[in-house]
Parts: C-alpha cells; structure tokens; sequence
C-alpha cells in the first residue's frame, strides 16, 4: 500500500509540474517521446536497426513539431520585466 500511495504522489507531483514549461522545453519534451516512439514501431515494423533508426527520427521531428505548436498561449499578450523575463497578462 505504501509503494501505491508514492507512486500516486510522484505522479501527482510530475502532472502539476507538466505545464510549466516554454514552447521550446515543450518541443524538446516532444522531441523526446516522439523518437522513443518511433524508433520503438519502426524496429517492431521492421525488425532491424535501420527501421529503429529511421522511426525514432520521423518520430522525434514530428514530436518537436507537436510539442511546439501545442504551448500554452497568453490570452492577453504578454510583457518583458527589466530582466528580460517574459510574463503573461
């Protein structure tokens, strides 16, 4: 029971950190699953290490293409403080 309840709170802890994150982190993240992703089908399709490879990049680039097309957007524009940081309104 002990090992159920810590594995539901580090899974609670990572879900509330998910939307924390620029469009950039957003598409290195997609890039991420989407090559794990793909090179996992493309050696399950093909059997050998060439399909792996040639999935695990068709799927990275269309993970990063994702992950960066589905930020979060600032409904009311944004704003620079003088540090250079940038805020939603």
């Amino acid at each position: 029971m002990k090992k159920l309840i810590a594995a539901t709170l580090a899974g609670a802890m990572a879900l509330s950190l998910g939307a924390c994150n620029t469009p950039g982190d957003r598409a290195a993240g997609g890039a991420a699953l989407g090559g794990l992703t793909g090179a996992a089908v493309g050696a399950a399709a093909t059997g050998r290490a060439s399909g792996a490879l040639a999935g695990g990049l068709i799927g990275a680039a269309g993970g990063a293409v994702v992950g960066a097309a589905t930020a979060p957007q600032c409904p009311y524009g944004t704003y620079r403080d003088p540090y250079g940081n940038v805020y939603c309104r």
